[in-house]
């Protein structure tokens, strides 16, 4: 079988914890802990999240004068093989030495007349008090918005229309090599008019492609079985932060269409296993890395299929 296990950015850094090295090793030994039985008994291409760190290097760029910082796209590329090594060592650690590893840097195209470049959504880096968000807007010209009770700096989001190396992927899923790709969404990227020899010139794009929509088009190009969605909770929930919430262990993508989720966090999530499952028939589910074999299986998080009967809540109210 076929698996995209796409690691949320709160799996690989929790909510809260301060953006040390120290910690992000330790949650990617924590998720590749969990992934390695996964890699043994199936085809495995894993992506992740990228928006604390991007933040974080957009923040240390930002206090360096004597230069621009740099832009979004070469920000999303050294965070892809920045986390791409964590995993790679955390799962070579938990393999067999024999078993082949790679971390690819993958761009994704999307449409330079995308409205998220009009309308940033997509938060990157730490939280901050709303004291510290006024600052910062004023000195950095950066947008804010609330997150919880905090801010968080949000940047442009465009849709991921193509991902460029596939081809790559399949050569290295055929020989057995677990591949980590699509880190961070991609590096956003999109044609010009000027005339290069393979075609038209690629340039990269001032913004962050969300994580799930990206693994999600990955998922479906790859013609993967299943679409892992893992993250720091465990499964999408009824009337969520209520006396009342209770989990979905099943549903349609039609049942999930008629919910109101928060854009945020679980909203994308929804959204792309839901456009996964709609476009290839397959399954997606959603919940914690603790629980990555459980979840395949179907025995926790929430899973989104075309047979579902509508939703199937567990819990009490």
């Amino acid at each position: 079988m076929r698996v995209v296990a796409a690691l949320g950015g709160n799996a690989l850094l929790r909510r809260g914890q301060a953006l040390t090295a120290e910690n992000q090793r330790a949650n990617a030994r924590i998720a590749c802990r969990a992934l390695a039985p996964l890699a043994l008994a199936h085809e495995l291409v894993v992506s992740h999240g990228n928006g604390p760190q991007v933040g974080l290097l957009a923040l240390q760029g930002a206090a360096y004068t004597p230069v621009e910082v740099y832009p979004l796209d070469l920000l999303g590329a050294q965070t892809e093989g920045m986390i791409g090594y964590l995993l790679q060592q955390e799962l070579g650690n938990e393999l067999p030495p024999e078993k082949r590893l790679a971390t690819l840097l993958t761009q994704i195209e999307v449409d330079p007349d995308d409205p998220a470049f009009g309308d940033p959504t997509k938060p990157i880096g730490p939280l901050y008090t709303a004291e510290e968000a006024k600052v910062l807007g004023s000195a950095k010209g950066w947008t804010l918005k609330p997150d919880g009770g905090s801010f968080r700096r949000v940047v442009p989001s465009p849709i991921p229309k193509r991902v460029y190396g596939l081809e790559t992927i399949e050569c290295l899923l055929s020989e057995g090599c677990v591949v980590v790709c699509a880190g961070g969404g991609g590096i956003p990227v999109v044609h010009t008019r000027e005339r290069v020899p393979a075609g038209r010139r690629l340039v990269g794009v001032e913004g962050v492609i969300d994580k799930d929509l990206a693994s999600a088009l990955l998922a479906r190009d790859l013609t993967a079985d299943v679409l892992l969605i893992v993250t720091d909770v465990d499964g999408v929930y009824t009337e969520w932060g209520t006396p009342n919430q209770r989990v979905i262990r099943r549903a349609s993508p039609e049942a999930l269409a008629e919910m109101d989720f928060a854009q945020g966090s679980m909203g994308p999530k929804v959204q792309a296993a839901c456009m996964f499952v709609e476009q290839t028939g397959g399954v997606a589910a959603i919940g914690s890395i603790a629980n990555a074999g459980a979840l395949l299986r179907g025995e926790t998080g929430t899973t989104v299929a075309l047979d579902a009967a509508g939703l199937e809540l567990v819990g009490t109210r």
